[in-house]
Formats: C-alpha cells, sequence, structure tokens
C-alpha cells in the first residue's frame, strides 16, 4: 500500500468512494472529492447528550441569520464593519457573499480569510469557510493549525459513524469531516500539492493551505440548479 508523508506523518491512500461533498465555489479552495474513511482510523466511542457536537455555524454567525444579522455577528467577534466587510455573490450558483480577513480566528495561528455563504431560496446563512493561505502562512503553521483543530474536533462529540479522518484526495488531506445529530457538517482539509521521485512509490504533500468548513447541509446544500428537464 502506498504512502503519503505529510509533514512526517504517513496517511494511507483510500481507493474506494463513499461521498461527494459540494461547498460553494466562492470558498477559494476546491473541496469536492470523494472521500472514504481510512480503514485503520478508529471512530470513538458515542458520547452523551450533554457532549454531542452542535455546529450551529461560526461564532456568533449562526445559521438562517440574514446579512445583515451576519454583518453585526462580524462586529461582535471580530470588531470588523463598513469596507472591512466584502460582499460579493457566486455567479454559479447564485449565493451570496460576507468575506473578512482576520489575524484573530485561532490563537497564535496566523491570518486567515472567513466567508460567509447565503443560500439561493433562503438568503439566510448556510455555510461558513476558514482558509489559511499557504502564500501567507508558512507549512509549518498550516500543519500545526491543522493538528490542533483535528485534535479538537475528535473529541468534540460528533456522530462517530459520520466521521472520517486522515483520508487522502486528490489536492491534499482530509483531516477531518464529522456530522452532528442534525446531520449539519465539519470539514477540515489540508490542501496541497504531491511529489513523487521517480522509482519511489511514495508521495510527499506539500502544504498550500488549511481550509475549515461548516455546513448546514452538506449534502443538499441551497444552491442554484438547472432542474432536470429544463434544457
Amino acid at each position: 500500500m502506498h504512502l503519503i508523508s505529510v509533514g512526517g506523518v504517513a496517511a494511507r491512500s483510500v481507493r474506494r468512494h463513499l461521498l461527494a461533498l459540494s461547498l460553494a465555489a466562492a470558498f477559494p479552495v476546491l473541496l469536492t472529492p470523494t472521500y472514504a474513511q481510512d480503514p485503520a482510523t478508529s471512530a470513538p466511542p458515542a458520547q452523551d447528550a450533554a457532549s454531542q457536537a452542535a455546529v450551529k455555524g461560526f461564532r456568533s454567525a449562526h445559521f438562517g441569520m440574514t446579512v445583515e444579522e451576519v454583518r453585526a455577528a462580524i462586529a461582535q467577534d471580530f470588531g470588523l464593519k463598513g469596507e472591512d466587510v466584502v460582499e460579493g455573490k457566486n455567479v454559479a450558483e447564485r449565493t451570496g457573499l460576507l468575506t473578512i480577513q482576520s489575524d484573530n480566528v485561532l490563537t497564535d495561528g496566523g491570518p486567515a480569510q472567513v466567508s460567509y455563504v447565503f443560500g439561493y431560496e433562503s438568503k439566510t446563512l448556510i455555510q461558513v469557510g476558514i482558509l489559511w493561505d499557504g502564500q501567507i502562512n508558512d507549512q509549518a503553521k498550516l500543519l500545526a493549525n491543522g493538528e490542533v483543530l483535528s485534535a479538537y474536533f475528535r473529541t468534540a462529540g460528533y456522530v462517530p459513524e459520520s466521521i472520517r479522518q486522515g483520508v487522502v484526495l486528490d489536492n491534499g488531506v482530509l483531516l477531518f469531516r464529522g456530522e452532528d445529530a442534525q446531520g449539519r457538517a465539519t470539514v477540515l482539509l489540508l490542501q496541497g500539492a504531491y511529489t513523487q521521485a521517480e522509482g519511489d512509490e511514495n508521495r510527499t504533500l506539500t502544504p498550500t493551505g488549511l481550509a475549515l468548513l461548516y455546513a448546514a447541509d452538506a449534502n443538499n446544500p441551497d444552491v442554484f440548479r438547472v432542474q432536470a428537464g429544463q434544457f
């Protein structure tokens, strides 16, 4: 079995495909891979109700909030308003966006971009994406942030059967994916490019970014789709 080296850590390559996760293209990371749980990874034991995860959004910004409500949440969480909050649209998916830059997303984690995505029909918050860009943060910072966050999520009470960890993808390594009891998902992806020396069966991942996504409905997001029979 081939091994992938990521900052000195080996992850087994996965060939089986179980599920695809579609995200808004405006989140500046491709997160639409198929993936499967590494058979060597064991899910944590079931936890009591008090310790179960509840993916409600990000900090004060909760799923279902309007644009103005999320603006107020951003001001409360990061002290940003006005031109510091950039409004935009995803033309393909017809979703709305608010985007900020902050150094205060993760303690000593370096600068990050936070994108708030608003549904095509609901016009309310459906996803929050966070990106630590490798052009701004060095590889050591990306690896450290990924390790800290994946360790946190592993013990946060996600539904055990939903958890996937250490899965090799075409564009990086899925460090964590899990859902709460309502099916709301958290996804943590270490992005990167693979290199492989001639004659060597092992590949090395050079990290280029760390992406974190919270989604109200990862399997059926509120985005524009052309209906069957329309064309």
